[in-house]
């Protein structure tokens, strides 16, 4: 069979089209005689190595492959393929053992109806007064291994959360069920086990944030805000090539990291080849019956891309939009498009840089940047990821969460449990951690770079420093893997900067970007509990390591159902040299969710950030060519 392309792929790094899923899941179907019991997990683009990528000109051939994984249902064993999508047939077919694919959406769903139809299901919600089963949710969670009861720990195993809502129109998550859980085999939907620990009752909570359920008045004292740029946008977006002032980049998509950032670079000069974030981990810390297995690996386990959701004009962007779509497939290999997965704009940000000169008046330039962002919906919470970037050549990397917490009643005669926050009528939310983990492979005017912690440091008192006010910086050299795992020290404001020893700038150093972090929270985790197991790369602020093409996931291509990572801790076990190479940063960060009742029944965003600053990559101010502000009568911005 010959499958011809309806669309011709124009660079490297495009992401996969609608044909060439259909076409990956057809030559596997045909050339491994595949039956209906075979799912696929995950299918996306096979990157070219990143050297042929840099290597590739406008009018070059552009080779197209896919990498899949599959599982099948009918004895749950694991395969990965490469496709060669040009040349129409499998380049390879590789049984992988003892591990278990990334959940899929279609079997969220799937669980769902199975499970809400189970006699012994509607039984127990009977006996606990719920008998209307459309307003039944069952939620499926993945298990680490080590939790797994040892009978079923060669399926592919889910636990479930069982929820309730008032009305059709209410909150999926207002009403948990306490102390019920549903165990069951993924591949058959057979219920294997229906734990009932307890039932502490169903209190009455006040948990509508829509209007219609939620009775409250909306505000009315708030005037219109319209953004205009009459003139159009000043970026341009040719295919996936995104282009803004001195900036240039590539726009990719994939179902585990969602958006993908390609080959940035400023004025023509290289700053990274890929930005993305590699994993997810929230592990809740309530070791009570409702919450011990719940530890998600919401990239790992699930993907990013394949949660993201459609954004809206007004709603979730403002201003003049661009938009572009992701397509991807489901379990059966077809595909689908989520429309406007990703929003372009440009947004103001105040000022950018200003002075007033006493005689000359003020100089003063107003801030603007390129915003690439798109949300995502893992089941209650929501995830809006921003990459912005400025005129003064940073990158911002910011992620706000928001959406529903997880809450679970308590004992209506005991006190509420101390690893939570009481939000409601004998109702608490526990305590959790997101820990997410940047992939950044930056290429700082090329790929032979070396990375660098740099503290700050008070000089003691002495002749010289009589007054103790000098400060020093040092840069301590990251020289191979087995000083790969940093940490952040708030007492030396420690930062890390990645330098090219190769170049100099016009004052004789060399240019580096500068890891400016923020959000930096501990694991307060033994780190031989089986959730830290799965993930060490949690342990630590930052690893460096040495770019090769396959580490992509710190925690293992495979965290579902996982008892340790497969990924960091065995790419820095050969403590490869780090001296003037391609290096990758894994930045760790994330929010200590310290619940509030502020953040009931819905949750006002909270927002973390990192940020990339060039440090001598420049001779002065990138920015200094910006033009000048104007007043709103359209006169240059010169006030005394």
């Amino acid at each position: 069979m010959t499958h011809q392309a309806t669309h011709q792929a124009t660079h490297p790094l495009e992401p996969l089209a609608e044909h060439e899923f259909r076409q990956t899941a057809a030559i596997l179907r045909r050339d491994e005689e595949l039956g209906g019991s075979w799912r696929f997990a995950g299918i996306e683009l096979l990157e070219p190595d990143k050297a042929a990528v840099k290597a590739w000109q406008p009018g070059d051939a552009v080779p197209r492959a896919a990498f899949a994984v599959l599982w099948n249902r009918a004895d749950n064993q694991t395969w990965e393929a490469v496709v060669d999508l040009t040349g129409d047939r499998v380049v390879s077919w590789t049984h992988v053992p003892d591990v278990t694919p990334n959940f899929t959406t279609d079997e969220y769903h799937d669980v769902d109806e199975a499970m809400r139809a189970h006699p012994e299901v509607v039984a127990a919600l009977a006996a606990r007064g719920i008998t209307d089963l459309s307003l039944v949710l069952i939620e499926v969670w993945t298990y680490g291994k080590a939790l797994m009861p040892d009978k079923y720990r060669d399926r592919r195993l889910g636990w479930c959360d069982i929820w309730y809502r008032d009305t059709p129109e209410s909150n999926a998550y207002a009403h948990p069920v306490s102390g019920l859980k549903v165990v069951v085999d993924m591949n058959t939907l057979e219920l294997l086990e229906l734990e009932n620990d307890h039932d502490h009752g169903q209190p009455e909570v006040n948990a509508e944030y829509a209007p219609g359920p939620w009775t409250g008045t909306l505000r009315t004292d708030l005037k219109p805000l319209h953004i205009t740029q009459p003139e159009g946008v000043s970026f341009t977006l040719d295919g996936t090539e995104l282009r803004w002032q001195n900036w240039n980049l590539r726009l990719g998509f994939n179902h585990r990291e969602g958006p993908v950032i390609y080959q940035v670079g400023y004025g023509g000069r290289d700053i990274a080849y890929r930005m993305s974030f590699a994993e997810l981990m929230v592990p809740y810390r309530d070791a009570s019956f409702d919450h011990y297995r719940r530890t998600a690996f919401d990239i790992g386990e699930w993907g990013l891309g394949f949660m993201t959701t459609s954004l809206e004009l007004g709603c979730d962007c403002l201003g003049e939009i661009r938009y572009l779509d992701a397509v991807l497939h489901d379990t059966r290999g077809e595909p689908y498009t989520i429309k406007n997965a990703i929003c372009l704009h440009e947004e103001d940000n105040a000022v950018l840089w200003k002075h007033v000169d006493h005689t000359n008046g003020a100089e003063v330039r107003r801030m603007r940047r390129l915003v690439v962002s798109c949300h995502v919906t893992v089941a209650n919470y929501e995830y809006l990821v921003y990459w912005r970037f400025y005129q003064d050549g940073n990158i911002e990397c910011e992620v706000r969460a928001t959406g529903l917490m997880v809450t679970t009643p308590f004992a209506a005669d005991g006190a509420p449990p101390p690893t939570g926050t009481v939000v409601d009528k004998q109702t608490y939310a526990p305590f959790h951690q997101h820990f997410l983990v940047a992939r950044l492979d930056l290429d700082v005017d090329g790929d032979g770079n070396t990375a660098y912690e740099v503290d700050s440091r008070a000089l003691p008192v002495s002749d010289s420093n009589p007054y103790g006010l000098a400060v020093v910086t040092e840069a301590t050299p990251i020289r191979s893997e087995s000083e790969a795992a940093r940490d952040f020290n708030w007492s030396t404001q420690r930062s890390w900067k990645v330098m090219n020893p190769n170049r100099v700038n016009a004052l004789g150093t060399h240019p580096a970007y500068k890891l400016v972090p923020s959000a930096s929270i501990p694991p307060l985790m033994d780190p031989g509990t089986p959730q830290f197991l799965r993930a060490p790369v949690i342990g630590h602020t930052l690893w460096v390591t040495r770019h090769h093409e396959e580490e992509r996931w710190p925690a293992g291509d495979y965290p579902t159902q996982s008892t340790t990572d497969d990924g960091m801790s065995r790419w820095i076990a050969d403590d490869e040299s780090l001296e003037n190479t391609d290096l990758v940063l894994w930045y760790v960060f994330g929010i200590h969710h310290i619940t509030r009742v502020e953040d009931w029944p819905v949750m006002p965003a909270d927002t973390i950030a990192f940020w990339l600053k060039p440090f001598g990559f420049f001779d002065q101010n990138p920015s200094i060519d910006v033009p000048p502000s104007m007043t709103a009568d359209g006169e240059v911005c010169r006030h005394e």
